[in-house]
């Protein structure tokens, strides 16, 4: 496979050279790129001698092609691999800055981006980079967890650049992942739908999609064959196999239902409106009185239907169901699960101001056939994580399709 090594401007760039001599033991193909601080640690000579490829050092080298070649190595490459990954990339990649040649490929590739953080310990604790790395973990990211010791700088703890051997073998579990979601199709549903009233306004919600989405970062980072179905949000999505883009709720299940059967798992996060207005207006409605009546009509309900099905034919996928209540909510996410014969509900409280919509954290509650497990607050990339762990659970009873 061809991997793209991103080498950045920390003294841990050395460590790069052994890095890419142990991709090219495992049988992959190299290609170094290099910032321009980087090379101030280590020559393109010598990566060039390693992987006896040229190593992109400039954006605009000259060339017939040079002005797009980040286009052609982003759709070439298997793997995009930093190491050792600084603030400052984290923070060019966080927030979508392409002021060279390796932040412009981060923003072309649709390959899985593995990162290998290294820096100063208290760079590595700041608030700012902390952030960054949850983004990055949102949009499906993956990384090496720096090492803990002597750094270069005289300081002792966390943030010197893993060894070697275990960037190489992160990188093998991208490329060849393990574990129980690895070959499985896992659909995941995101964000609110609009639901329209005429051509101006619409009925909706605050949900920003941000679970979902970490949900399917995660189980990308599982090995999984993601299908993303997402409502209107403006968040980057991750970059799953296939993302299908809807408003409606009556879109979401048409593009839900056309797939389910074809799943293992299904996990529906996004917050359908569950009523839509009976009529859409053709032309926007003009101002009147003071009040105006609508007249609302219940929309699909897609776990519902996918719970019904799967109980009536014997298969189907396994179901992950959201429960958004602002009260009552273990004994109303139960009756939920039941009703809708579900695998899982996973209940959140949407009152609070510091979980459910529109926020970067959550606290829920797991609901399956074992009981009720309360998750603490947490950001929803880890209650992701929690909720793919019950998955994994439940699915180690269940043998993979044939095909998967």
């Amino acid at each position: 496979m061809l991997i793209a090594l991103g080498v950045t401007g920390g003294v841990g760039a050395y460590k790069a050279v052994e890095v890419a001599r142990g991709l090219q033991k495992r049988g992959h193909d190299v290609i170094a790129v290099m910032t321009a601080t980087a090379t101030r640690f280590v020559g393109p000579l010598t990566f060039e001698a390693i992987t006896r490829r040229r190593v992109i050092t400039d954006q605009f080298e000259p060339g017939a092609n040079a002005d797009i070649e980040h286009i052609a190595l982003a759709s070439t490459i298997d793997l995009l691999l930093v190491a050792p990954a600084t603030a400052n990339i984290l923070a060019k990649f966080a927030n979508g800055i392409a002021d060279d040649f390796l932040s412009t490929l981060f923003i072309a590739t649709r390959a899985p981006v593995l990162v290998a953080p290294s820096m100063n310990t208290q760079m590595f604790s700041h608030e700012a980079v902390r952030r960054n790395l949850e983004t990055l973990a949102a949009r499906g990211v993956r990384f090496v967890e720096p090492g803990e010791g002597y750094l270069a700088c005289g300081w002792i703890g966390k943030g010197r650049l893993a060894e070697p051997e275990e960037v190489v073998a992160a990188a093998e579990a991208v490329l060849r992942p393990e574990g129980p979601l690895r070959g499985r199709r896992v659909l995941v549903t995101a964000g609110p739908t609009f639901e329209d009233v005429d051509p101006v306004r619409y009925v909706g919600n605050r949900s920003s999609g941000r679970m979902g989405f970490a949900i399917a970062a995660e189980a990308l980072r599982r090995g999984a064959d993601v299908t993303l179905v997402a409502g209107p949000t403006t968040l980057e999505a991750p970059a799953v196999r296939e993302l299908v883009r809807v408003r409606s709720a009556r879109e979401m299940r048409d593009a839900v239902i056309g797939r389910a059967d074809a799943m293992d798992v299904a996990i529906l996060a996004a917050a359908v409106a569950d009523y839509a207005p009976a009529e859409r207006a053709a032309q926007k409605m003009p101002k009147g009185d003071d009040t105006i009546t609508l007249v609302l009509k219940k929309t699909p309900d897609i776990l519902g239907e996918l719970g019904t099905r799967r109980l009536s034919s014997g298969r189907g996928p396994l179901l992950v169901g959201f429960a958004a209540e602002t009260e009552d909510l273990v004994a109303r996410a139960s009756a939920k699960r039941e009703k809708k014969h579900a695998d899982l509900i996973v209940a959140n409280d949407v009152s609070r101001v510091d979980a459910g919509f529109d926020v970067d954290t959550n606290a829920v509650t797991v609901i399956g056939p074992e009981g009720a497990q309360a998750l603490p607050l947490q950001t929803k990339a880890r209650v992701a994580s929690a909720i793919l762990d019950r998955v994994e659970s439940l699915l180690s009873a269940r043998p993979a399709k044939a095909g998967s």
